[in-house]
């Protein structure tokens, strides 16, 4: 790409900006030119907010500065937030007919976050109604393309974020993970996620008390710029009850030292790869050739990589653990079937609901029970090793214009969301998860991730790990999209 502004990385731009290199408004200029040719090809940002406010918002930025007044390490940048979170002002779409035309008066907490220190939101990334299915496709604004082949998905809830950073249209984005969200773009975009801990980031809405499972997270092309913003929105809130006090190493980071803080000597750490859970869920071909190609590469700074055998039976996990919980938290989308409203909802969000309905009390604790018996089964295995590691989809980006994939290696596909099973362990583990490239695979050559699953509240950890990776095969940096 010949924009030299959209080319660098979250950490030199913010250098950049501070040194006075570049000004603000020339920033959110490149950005806004940039997004103008490139966003038609893949439909990433959904919602814009209009240029001249952008620039008129920059160029206060510019004086702010020029007074001796620093907001933080993104003063300036111009950032797109995911279509789930709230913003004041800005169109707030949740990817639903029902809600395309909502514009809310705050904004949510990681939005708050990012203009504290100096983000300029300039619209929204697209998502799948109300962020089910691994797939960015809504009636409101639909699908959004593959980096890597336009016609292709980005993958989802996330899609749209992760399509953004990879083609430069942002430098870092917000994103959010339940059952892969940041992970399953991430690794089909080439990019880097961090799905923290439940906690580290305030996160919920209607489900303050009972969100265990979802969380807001980073994504960006390098690691250290994870790194960056993950400290802005990792912390307490007194708002959100299961949110904590952040890392004081995270919360430490700034552009100056954030590549050295993740220097680690990893020699000697142990990983597990568990890949597709000893054949148990059937992977597309190609999948796990790549990934366990890229793992081998962990070898290269010193770690012990080891084959381990599935500690948990995963037909199990799908039928008393995920599925009943998932369908406890669609819960949350009552007050749009009671209004009489269901038709307009996608067939993703009527099927997860109507699950709910059927379930009792007694279902739903025994659901949790064994949630606890897979943590525990989980945490043993961390005894041994320091990382559990698997792919981040069990097949490549596939047509955007299907919904989800029915079959996989000719094993049919029982749910709409079956073909990402392999995401699923993490989430109920509450694991810090760190995606990075794996490379490219498969008849058509395209992007598949790994996750590296640290045990729970261990982000700092897995950003160094990951950084490590990063240093010894550099995907991203060797593979930018050819837009």
């Amino acid at each position: 790409m010949s924009n030299a502004v959209v080319e660098m990385t979250a950490v030199d731009l913010s250098k950049a900006i501070h040194a006075r290199k570049v000004s603000c408004r020339e920033v959110m200029a490149s950005y806004l030119d940039h997004i103008d040719k490139t966003n038609p090809r893949v439909n990433a940002i959904v919602t814009r907010v209009d240029g001249e406010v952008l620039l008129e918002e920059a160029g206060k930025k510019d004086a702010e500065l020029a007074s001796g007044r620093d907001n933080g390490w993104m003063h300036g940048f111009p950032q797109a937030v995911k279509d789930l979170v709230p913003t004041k002002g800005i169109r707030t779409t949740k990817g639903s007919l029902l809600l395309k035309d909502w514009i809310p008066d705050a904004d949510g907490a990681i939005v708050t976050a990012m203009k504290r220190d100096g983000a300029i939101i300039i619209g929204k990334t697209n998502t799948p109604e109300f962020g089910y299915g691994s797939q960015s496709y809504n009636e409101v604004f639909g699908a959004t393309g593959n980096p890597y082949d336009e016609n292709r998905t980005s993958g989802g809830s996330s899609g749209g974020a992760a399509c953004a950073v990879a083609l430069r249209m942002q430098a870092v984005a917000d994103g959010s993970d339940f059952m892969g969200s940041l992970r399953n773009p991430a690794g089909w975009c080439n990019i880097v996620s961090l799905r923290p801990s439940i906690g580290a980031v305030p996160s919920g809405g209607t489900e303050l008390f009972t969100n265990s499972m979802s969380t807001n997270g980073p994504m960006g092309r390098t690691v250290a710029d994870v790194a960056l913003l993950f400290a802005t929105m990792a912390g307490y809130d007194a708002k959100f009850p299961l949110s904590r006090e952040a890392d004081p190493r995270v919360k430490a980071l700034t552009p100056a030292n954030v590549r050295e803080a993740l220097k680690k000597d990893q020699k000697g750490v142990r990983v597990a790869w568990i890949g597709d859970w000893g054949g148990a869920l059937p992977t597309e071909p190609g999948v796990m050739e790549t990934c366990r190609a890229a793992v081998e590469r962990m070898k290269d700074f010193g770690a012990v990589v080891e084959d381990i055998k599935p500690f948990y039976n995963m037909n199990e996990f799908w039928e008393t653990i995920w599925l009943p919980i998932r369908h406890y938290c669609a819960s949350s989308l009552k007050p749009w079937y009671d209004k009489c409203r269901q038709n307009l909802m996608k067939p993703e969000s009527r099927w997860e609901y109507d699950g709910s309905l059927t379930m009792s009390a007694q279902e739903v604790y025994r659901a949790f029970e064994k949630r606890t018996e897979f943590y525990h089964a989980m945490l043993k295995v961390y005894d041994d090793y320091d990382y559990i590691v698997s792919p981040t989809a069990c097949c490549f980006p596939f047509d955007k214009n299907v919904h989800w994939p029915e079959t996989i290696n000719g094993t049919p596909m029982r749910t709409y969301h079956n073909w990402m099973e392999i995401v699923t362990p993490w989430t109920m583990g509450g694991n810090a998860v760190c995606t990075v490239p794996a490379g490219f695979g498969g008849a058509n050559r395209l992007s598949i991730g790994l996750q590296l699953a640290a045990a729970p509240h261990r982000e700092f950890e897995a950003l160094q790990f990951a950084s490590a990776y990063e240093a010894v095969t550099g995907f991203a940096d060797k593979f930018p999209p050819e837009f």
